[in-house]
């Protein structure tokens, strides 16, 4: 995308060359070329109406589960705040707006005394990005509790997809690539505020107790295969602790990979390669990345 290609004025804020390691949780990655962060859902609406078609887009949330590469993302980068971050109890439903996080969510349901979404305390993203790769932990998944999804597709229209519509599976939807989620319902079931409480706080220490907490990660890397554990295929495969420049493969869990510091988006990006190639020649299963990778790479692969 040129740099001097016209686009749409907005309400909210539109920033060019913004620097994305900051705000990922892996700490790594190149510079957005547009940072958008509309005001509201009609400046969001009003942006993809008059953008030229050519122009792509990318949506992130928390960018818990993100890796951006090297050398960044050629796109307009589109970040929801503000209203997006709403939440709003109707009876048993509550309706999320794309940019709240899981866990507020979770403790806002838990304050209605709603059960149904206590395993969104262990997801470090936002609702837009849950329903998107119909994120799950701990025994419970988006597809779920999910009734509705509103996007906005690529001609700036506000669509209201159904659980069916969405088409979930596992880690993941059918959704296009450019429809932005912007607001979704959970249907939940009324229960004992401190029952939930103490389920809340159950799956917090399971995974502190079990997950790298505190350092710069992405979360799972790679999806569970059919019938397997990630983490048990990597670690039988010799991996657990393996090191590439700065990033590292988790000793605590070892579908986790870890910038010690330092590393770039390519070694984290070709240490994970490097297990998948171990546990493919080790046990002839393809390891699928969980994480979403994105942007363009500086230089050649990473050999280690």
């Amino acid at each position: 995308m040129s740099a001097d290609r016209h686009l749409p004025r907005v309400r909210g804020s539109l920033r060019a060359g913004v620097p994305l390691a900051p705000i990922t949780w892996l700490r790594v990655g190149g510079d957005a070329r547009y940072l958008f962060e509309p005001a509201d859902l009609e400046d969001l609406c009003a942006f993809r109406r008059a953008l030229d078609g050519a122009v792509p887009l990318f949506a992130i949330g928390a960018a818990s589960n993100l890796l951006v590469r090297d050398g960044g993302i050629d796109a307009v980068v589109v970040r929801l705040h503000g209203p997006f971050r709403d939440i709003a109890v109707e009876g048993s439903t509550l309706v999320a707006g794309a940019g709240a996080r899981d866990v507020r969510v979770a403790r806002e349901a838990c304050r209605a005394g709603l059960s149904g979404l206590e395993f969104f305390i262990g997801i470090p993203g936002t609702v837009g990005g849950a329903v998107r790769m119909n994120a799950g932990a701990f025994g419970g998944e988006t597809a779920d509790r999910l009734v509705w999804a509103e996007v906005v597709d690529s001609k700036g229209q506000l669509l209201r997809l159904s659980r069916d519509e969405l088409g979930f599976g596992y880690r993941s939807s059918r959704l296009p690539a450019d429809a932005i989620v912007v607001r979704a319902a959970f249907a939940l079931v009324p229960g004992d505020p401190e029952a939930i409480r103490r389920k809340m706080a159950a799956i917090q220490s399971a995974r502190e107790a079990s997950q790298p907490i505190g350092v710069a990660t992405g979360g799972s890397t790679f999806k569970n295969p059919p019938g397997q554990k990630a983490w048990r295929l990597i670690e039988a495969a010799g991996c657990r602790g393996l090191r590439l420049g700065g990033a590292m493969v988790s000793e605590k869990h070892c579908n986790f990979l870890i910038n010690t510091g330092g590393a770039t988006a390519a070694e984290l990006e070709g240490l994970g390669e490097l297990v998948r190639a171990r546990v493919r020649a080790r046990f002839g299963i393809e390891l699928e990345w969980e994480i979403v990778r994105a942007g363009t790479a500086v230089c050649a692969e990473v050999v280690p």
